[in-house]
Parts: C-alpha cells; sequence; structure tokens
C-alpha cells in the first residue's frame, strides 16, 4: 500500500477497529497515551525508536504512522533518515528495501530536508 494511500484509509479502519474490538482498542490506547510523552526520552526521541522497530519489523503500516508521529513530534526528515539508516546498519538488506517506504512517508507528509527554503 502506498502511504498516500495509508494516509487516506488509515482513519476509517481504525473507527471499525474501535468499533469492532473496543477493548483493543481502549487497551492499546491507554498503553500509548502512558508511554508516549515525555520522560527520561522526549516523545520525539521515543517516536524515532518507534518508527525504527517498526522498519526493522518490515510493518509499512507502522512505518507509515512513526514517520507521521516523529515529524508532529519535531524530529526532521534528516533525523528519519537517520534512524532508517541505523536500521539498515543492523538489518542489511531487509531493512534497506524499506529506506523507499520512509522516504515515501516522507514526501506524502510534505517533509521538507532542512535548509532546503533557505
Amino acid at each position: 500500500m502506498s502511504a498516500e494511500r495509508h494516509y487516506q484509509e488509515w482513519p476509517s479502519k481504525i473507527a471499525t477497529l474501535r468499533e469492532q474490538a473496543p477493548d483493543v482498542a481502549a487497551g492499546f490506547g491507554t498503553m500509548f497515551q502512558r508511554l508516549m510523552r515525555d520522560g527520561a526520552l522526549s516523545v520525539r526521541e521515543k517516536e524515532l525508536i518507534a518508527f525504527a522497530i517498526g522498519m526493522s519489523l518490515r510493518c509499512e503500516p507502522c512505518i507509515y504512522a512513526h514517520v507521521e508521529k516523529a515529524l508532529r513530534s519535531g524530529a526532521t526528515r534528516e533525523q528519519i533518515l537517520e534512524a532508517a539508516g541505523v536500521v539498515v546498519m543492523m538489518q542489511g538488506g531487509p531493512g534497506y528495501v524499506h529506506v523507499p517506504a520512509v522516504i515515501e512517508a516522507l514526501d506524502a507528509l510534505g517533509a521538507e530536508t532542512q535548509g532546503a527554503n533557505s
């Protein structure tokens, strides 16, 4: 699935999940809300970690979700791509083939390269 399609369809998929499996959605939501706030690690750092784990697990919806959340929490395109590079270093080819999905997500969300408009 393309990043554009994911971002268009994901809200309705989550709404269906909440309707048909409310306990699962509520439980996950509670855990997510409690963990994904500033603590010893910033939300930005946690989102970069979550992104890298999702990428290493080859989970495209995770890549798309956490690229978006990392950008919202202040991460830059360069930081996300550098985190992707760490995944590739640790994982080799299976990580490398998912970098295009990361770039597609960044492009779909309009994330600009730092200094591009300077």
